[in-house]
């Protein structure tokens, strides 16, 4: 019996296109991937100085994966409405589901408090605080009384009353670094700070410190970052807390001036016990992310945040 060649090979040919027809079909359900359901609602309004936070990108997915958002956590955003947030999606099974987009809007509204003279000061919200966001450039008590304004040197180094100056006594370090202020003016029964507000003691700076992860970090989260105001290498600076520290520099007590674009340093309330001629105050420097305590002569000029009551 003669068997024709074509016919014995007939079954295989069959069996091979079942199986290529088969294993086309699965690859074709392979790659039919699922579209991730991103659940993200328009975050509450914030206000101007706020760094964006875990708060606010807050995105959730239906299966596992990572999220980049855009802007990115730290941000301190320009005032304005419908403001976009964009997170983009990956999921850690990346072949059975799509990456993801999905993008929000958020408000940023003015927080500001003003001051006697009816300078404007943006404000943001530090953990169980409120702090402005710029320093204070005042030139009268809340009573209305002048705030001596000291150019000489010499006449600064023997001051025992409530005197500011402006960075080498040049009013157009007025509008980017504030006032340079003796401690005595922080210590006048008049105030100098708005109502509802006050210089901060020691005990609030700790707060803040503390609150910021430590004094080893804190400044890096205060400091504005990047070098258009710092000096390089400004060192840990992210602006993180919102609160942007700029180097206002000082006066010391013989009168001099020193260190704009390096340092500012900011007043307590709280004299020190153990010296009643020196006064504690917090510093924030280029070349460290720490933020620095310490004390000094009631007769430097530094600068002043206030924080609210």
């Amino acid at each position: 019996m003669i068997i024709s060649k074509r016919l014995f090979a007939f079954p295989f040919i069959l069996m091979a296109f079942i199986f290529m027809f088969t294993n086309s079909c699965k690859k074709d359900e392979e790659i039919e991937k699922k579209d991730p359901t991103i659940t993200w609602a328009n975050p509450d309004d914030i206000t101007v100085g706020t760094p964006l936070s875990a708060i606010q990108l807050n995105a959730t997915a239906d299966v596992e994966g990572t999220f980049v958002y855009s802007p990115a956590i730290g941000t301190v955003l320009s005032e304005g409405a419908n403001q976009n947030l964009k997170v983009d999606f990956t999921p850690t099974d990346a072949v059975n589901n799509n990456t993801a987009t999905k993008t929000v809007t958020i408000n940023v509204l003015a927080s500001t408090v003003t001051d006697y003279d009816g300078n404007v000061y943006y404000t943001v919200k530090i953990g169980t605080q409120t702090w402005m966001v710029e320093n204070l450039k005042v030139t009268h008590y809340s009573n209305g009384d002048p705030i001596a304004n000291i150019t000489d040197s010499s006449a600064w180094t023997s001051l025992s009353s409530g005197a500011y100056c402006w960075y080498n006594n040049d009013i157009a370090n007025k509008t980017t670094y504030g006032a340079l202020y003796n401690w005595f003016t922080v210590n006048d029964s008049r105030n100098i700070a708005p109502t509802g507000w006050h210089v901060p003691t020691y005990a609030d700076w700790i707060i803040l410190n503390q609150y910021l992860g430590g004094y080893e970090v804190a400044g890096g989260k205060m400091k504005e970052s990047g070098l258009g105001h710092w000096a390089e290498p400004n060192a840990g600076a992210d602006n993180s807390s919102g609160f942007t520290a700029l180097p206002s520099g000082l006066r010391s007590w013989d009168g001099t001036f020193y260190n704009l674009f390096y340092t500012c340093t900011f007043w307590s309330a709280t004299e020190n016990a153990d010296d009643v001629s020196r006064a504690w105050r917090n510093g924030i420097y280029h070349n460290y992310p720490n933020s620095l305590p310490g004390d000094d002569l009631k007769r430097y000029g530094f600068s002043i945040r206030c924080v609210k009551d």
